[in-house]
């Protein structure tokens, strides 16, 4: 949502933003970020919708029953998706789109900064902040070419036509794999030229319908280039941006030097700080396959993992709970600590069918160390509390801004 607001700014319109957190006072930084960036931000009660505003713009995410929604409506306010407006700015131009359930703020920070490097001037929007853009989620660019990653959760990325459509992967997340087959067909068929990740076996079996498409796969992935961002999977990113750089004719040089450049997306295994031999990473893993490439990397060499994993939402914790435990008890072993909070939850109708403790207890008994505490602040003092020379220390889960002031925090109390 703060990407689209940027770039609405840059296209001359006047925005004004409202969010829950902003109301409670949290990340004040955040807000004098947005604030400087020339968003107005008002209060979530209605308020701030008045006759002056052309359009509702809200995020999937959002429940119907918030003020700002019931004020729109009552003043006769259109209400649209944020990707319905991101769509109808990313059709109007020279667009690459990524699309998958895995990896797709990494592969759009990747084509972002390569066609910077190789002189196209993109305007970028992203899911994550890019290292590489001093963590901004949005770029201005003077060229003709526009990166976007879309987003398949909702089904709205049926809303963009793009010139060329990447497709990274397709595993259950927010949607079961028939749906989100039916979803990235119809992406994939709009687009003019498409980019196919077939190390996804669905994928590939998607990539027989789309016979004139560029196919790429890890094994690809040249001896000679180092990244600077950490695991094989990164390897696969990598590999969909030099698909899309031999698509348009760029030099190979220096895409490769961009992507050695490359520094990574926010909270996607970044590392906060290593103090005293101590390693504090932040990363934004939430479903089964992000967390799995995650510990994978994690655990490459053999240190002490101390793992914080927040759960978001009940229903998809619930539908994962069999998968999450596998992973965890596949890459933890009886040395590593591995503690749980409670599911995050911002309100709305529903069902508390599951709770941590379900995923805990059968980690328990199979020998891990695994803890719940109900708040994950006390999490962070038995961290600090535990915390010793050679560990890696990683705070994982997704959509909660104060996981990442948590990470932060630990760092701050090494001694």
């Amino acid at each position: 949502m703060s990407a689209l607001a940027k770039i609405a700014i840059t296209y001359g319109a006047k925005v004004y933003g409202s969010d829950r957190n902003y109301d409670q006072g949290r990340f004040p930084e955040l807000y004098k970020n947005l604030q400087k960036d020339g968003i107005i931000m008002v209060a979530q009660d209605g308020s701030g919708i008045s006759s002056e505003i052309d359009k509702l713009v809200v995020s999937s995410a959002i429940e119907p029953s918030i003020p700002d929604i019931k004020a729109a409506l009552d003043n006769n306010i259109p209400i649209i998706k944020r990707a319905e407006l991101l769509a109808e700015i990313t059709n109007a131009a020279q667009s690459i789109t990524v699309g998958g359930t895995n990896g797709k703020s990494t592969v759009t920070g990747m084509i972002g900064w390569m066609l910077d490097t190789c002189g196209e001037s993109p305007t970028v929007i992203n899911g994550g902040g890019m290292l590489n853009y001093n963590r901004n989620n949005a770029i201005v660019g003077q060229g003709n070419k526009i990166v976007v990653e879309t987003d398949e959760s909702d089904g709205t990325i049926r809303n963009f036509h793009a010139d060329i459509a990447v497709l990274t992967n397709i595993s259950e997340d927010h949607k079961n794999i028939k749906e989100l087959e039916n979803i990235f067909t119809q992406y994939l068929k709009q687009s003019k030229r498409q980019v196919l990740n077939i190390d996804c076996p669905i994928v590939s079996k998607l990539s027989k319908e789309f016979p004139q498409a560029v196919t790429y796969s890890q094994a690809e992935f040249p001896e000679d280039l180092q990244l600077q961002v950490p695991g094989q999977h990164n390897c696969s990113n990598a590999m969909a941006a030099i698909s899309v750089a031999k698509l348009l004719g760029l030099d190979i040089k220096n895409v490769y030097q961009a992507l050695r450049d490359f520094r990574g997306i926010t909270s996607r295994l970044e590392v906060v700080g290593i103090k005293n031999g101590i390693t504090i990473i932040d990363d934004f893993g939430h479903n089964p396959d992000k967390i799995r490439a995650g510990l994978k990397t994690l655990k490459e060499n053999n240190q002490r993992l101390i793992l914080m994993y927040q759960p978001h939402g009940y229903a998809p914790t619930y539908q994962h709970k069999e998968e999450l435990i596998s992973v965890f008890l596949e890459h933890l072993d009886r040395n590593d600590l591995f503690y749980m909070p409670d599911i995050l939850y911002f309100g709305g109708s529903v069902e508390k069918n599951i709770t941590s403790l379900d995923i805990i207890n059968p980690l328990r008994d199979k020998g891990i160390n695994a803890i719940f505490y109900k708040d994950k602040h006390t999490i962070e003092g038995e961290i600090i509390k535990n915390m010793k020379c050679g560990d890696n220390i990683c705070i994982m889960g997704a959509r909660d801004d104060s996981l990442r002031e948590m990470a932060k925090n630990i760092y701050k109390n090494i001694l």
